[in-house]
Order: C-alpha cells, then sequence, then structure tokens
C-alpha cells in the first residue's frame, strides 16, 4: 500500500512540474495585462495632475437606468443643464434630446473628442450639447438652471457649497448614486446603485436656514 501511495504521488508530482505556466506565455499575459492599464489610464487619469487630490473622481459611466433615472426626475424642466464630469457624454445627449441646452464638463480629452464624436454621429445641434475639456470647479456655473453629477461621496459636500452659492434659486440638482449630505431630497427614482436624487436649490436654502436658526 505504501508503494502505491509512493507511486502516485510520484505521478503527481510529475504533473504538476508539468503544469507550471510557461516563461512566454507569463510574459504575454503580463503585456496584456499591461496594455490593458494603459488604456485604461488613458480614460480615468488624464488631467488629474491639475486637479487637487482631494477633489479627483475617476471615469464611471451611468449604467441605462441611472440615464433614464435622470430623466424622470428632470421631466418638465427647461433651459440650460451643466452635467459635470460628463465622461462620454451620454447624459448629455440623454437631456438635449428632450429639448435642454446641455454642456458636459469634462478634464479628460479623450473623452471630450469621444463625446463630441457622438454628437456630429448622432448629427445633435451644437446648441443643444456642447463639450469643454474645462475644470467644474473653477467654473462659475450661475448660468445653469439644472445640473447633474456622478462623483464620489468624498465630494459631494463640497460641490453642494459651490452650487448654493453659484445656481440660481429655481435650479434643480441631479445627484447619481451620492446624495448630498444635509439637503432634503425633493424626490428621488430607483434603488441601489441605479438610486438617483433630485434637488431644488430654493427648498435646500429655506431648509438649511431653518437649521441654522435652530441652531442659532
Amino acid at each position: 500500500m505504501e508503494d502505491s501511495i509512493e507511486i502516485i504521488l510520484q505521478d503527481r508530482g510529475r504533473v504538476l512540474s508539468t503544469s507550471r505556466p510557461h516563461p512566454v506565455l507569463s510574459t504575454c499575459v503580463g503585456a496584456l495585462l499591461t496594455g490593458a492599464y494603459g488604456v485604461w489610464s488613458l480614460f480615468a487619469l488624464p488631467g488629474f495632475r491639475k486637479i487637487p487630490w482631494s477633489l479627483k473622481v475617476p471615469y464611471l459611466p451611468s449604467s441605462k437606468d441611472q440615464t433614464l433615472n435622470i430623466m424622470k426626475l428632470l421631466e418638465g424642466r427647461t433651459g440650460r443643464l451643466a452635467d459635470l464630469g460628463s465622461g462620454d457624454g451620454r447624459v448629455v445627449l440623454a437631456a438635449s434630446s428632450a429639448g435642454l441646452q446641455c454642456t458636459g464638463f469634462e478634464i479628460n480629452g479623450i473623452l471630450v473628442a469621444y463625446a463630441r464624436s457622438k454628437v456630429h454621429w448622432k448629427g445633435v445641434p451644437s446648441n443643444q450639447a456642447t463639450f469643454v475639456k474645462k475644470d467644474f470647479w473653477k467654473t462659475d456655473l450661475s448660468a445653469y438652471n439644472n445640473v447633474t453629477a456622478f462623483l464620489a461621496p468624498g465630494v459631494m459636500e463640497l460641490l453642494g457649497e459651490k452650487l448654493l452659492k453659484e445656481l440660481p434659486d429655481d435650479a434643480r440638482v441631479i445627484a447619481c448614486r451620492f446624495p448630498f449630505p444635509n439637503w432634503p431630497q425633493q424626490s428621488s427614482v430607483g434603488s441601489g446603485l441605479d438610486q438617483t436624487f433630485a434637488y431644488d436649490i430654493s427648498s435646500v436654502r429655506s431648509h438649511l436656514r431653518k437649521v441654522s436658526n435652530t441652531v442659532g
């Protein structure tokens, strides 16, 4: 019996020794992963050096359900819309088809070029959908009465402060996935990762004034 076990172990050792990754295969896999990371970084990282570390948000496109939820919360709205971190332009294109005059702010030049090409392919008038390679943190947004944002939880409080300073009283703000802390929601659509929140600036300002007076 012991001899049989020894033979089995020897056979297994030969199989394991022959199943080691081939050096050429390992090199090819490594090169493929490096190339994939390089392509991803072209989309996710350009322009990051211009943005303070605390405000950096990697590119993550809105899902189809998120985009539909945004449009539900924008139903009946008119005027100008700013999409903060517009990525490949899907939100801007959807909102422009509903009659809004949209501007997508994006620091990634590759994504800006891609979004502009989609506008051209779809034949959308330039006055309905525009993409600019610009840092929205350094841009006055007072000309917009609709704002959409799919960013990160760590920047929402700071973004809220900026929007409260700049947006007109009739503005509506749509936040995807990550709500604004301490802001009262006008409504929300969806659930989980696709949940989308709507805020009316006039209601937010009124609520925050009441809270301030109560604390004072």
